[in-house]
């Protein structure tokens, strides 16, 4: 079946309510919806929009840890009710769905993981690709993730795949994409462009930038998706660790790393369509996965097994 020539991607920019599973999974369903309605064929959202990025953690740890807690709390599993929900969203929606989420280690239940989640438009999870390094201050609520969702998922319109925010800025999992021939790529950022507040912290300005790059290195379609947190729409209680507003800054970038939508600003469904003449075109001229590379010096080896903590023997001595 020769794929889809024409879609539309649709980068999801809006807050989600802080530590608030429930009020924020109804207001991904009605973004979801709103999306399908405007056409869309593929929808992403922001790093961990569901319940939302823990800014409290930019504040440290003498500030911020009596919210852990609370926010650790609200993690969901996968498969959950929770999941449930956005997928029979999505079905009803017909749109393919990515959407960044607090996911709870169903082992331990003491970890949380920063993950994207990938939704079919059948109302089925495709897969889940968890955050393989938390950066900075992030190491304090995110565990690291493993290499299953380091992969791309065929839809009817090209391969899909998604890296959360600095994962950009790690140079192989790119790589381990453009080799598996990622036509439309997620890039979920919390959300941020611009100048340094007064703060030693980093600032995610970098979002642009990496995004453009794995466009043109990849030769696909990137969907920059950043996150919303305004301090008008932030709890008073959260207030105080809130040291610096994430403004979205969504952007869709072409297969060359040009822009074609964007930068947007507020709560909004940002548009743009996209092409498989585009992504050919711009493979055919380097595809960094295949005709682009040298194998025969530089190869690249990835675990996709899960992380096993604990490996049992067999003790049964009659065997």
């Amino acid at each position: 079946m020769p794929l889809i020539d024409k879609f539309k991607l649709a980068a999801i920019q809006a807050e989600s309510i802080p530590f608030d599973m429930d009020a924020s999974l109804e207001k991904a369903c009605k973004l979801i919806l709103d999306a399908g309605a405007q056409g869309a064929t593929l929808a992403a959202f922001g790093e961990c929009w569901l319940p939302g990025f823990p800014f409290f953690v930019h504040a440290g740890p003498q500030q911020s840890n009596h919210h852990v807690a609370e926010y650790v709390g609200s993690a969901v599993e996968i498969p959950s009710p929770t999941t449930d929900k956005l997928c029979a969203t999505a079905k009803q929606a017909g749109i393919d769905v990515v959407i960044g989420i607090l996911e709870r280690d169903s082992v331990t239940r003491g970890t949380v993981y920063c993950t994207i989640l990938f939704i079919g438009s059948e109302g089925k999870i495709l897969g889940r690709h968890r955050k393989l390094k938390p950066t900075y201050s992030e190491r304090a609520i995110w565990g690291e993730g493993d290499g299953v969702g380091l992969r791309t998922y065929e839809r009817p319109y090209g391969r899909i795949s998604g890296l959360n925010c600095w994962e950009h800025n790690m140079i192989l999992p790119t790589y381990a994409l453009a080799a598996e021939g990622v036509d439309i790529h997620i890039a979920a950022w919390p959300g941020r462009e611009g100048a340094a507040p007064p703060s030693p912290l980093p600032v995610y300005s970098r979002q642009k930038l990496l995004s453009r790059a794995f466009a043109s290195q990849a030769a696909c379609y990137v969907i920059l998706v950043g996150g919303l947190r305004t301090r008008a729409n932030t709890p008073d209680r959260l207030k105080d660790v809130l040291v610096w507003e994430h403004t979205g800054d969504s952007m869709i970038i072409d297969p060359r790393g040009e822009l074609i939508a964007g930068p947007a600003q507020g709560e909004t469904i940002l548009m743009a369509e996209g092409s498989r003449e585009n992504i050919i075109v711009a493979k055919a001229a380097a595809d960094a996965g295949g005709h682009y590379s040298r194998p025969d010096v530089l190869q690249l080896r990835i675990n996709r097994e899960p992380i096993r903590r604990v490996i049992e023997e067999n003790t049964d001595s009659s065997r």
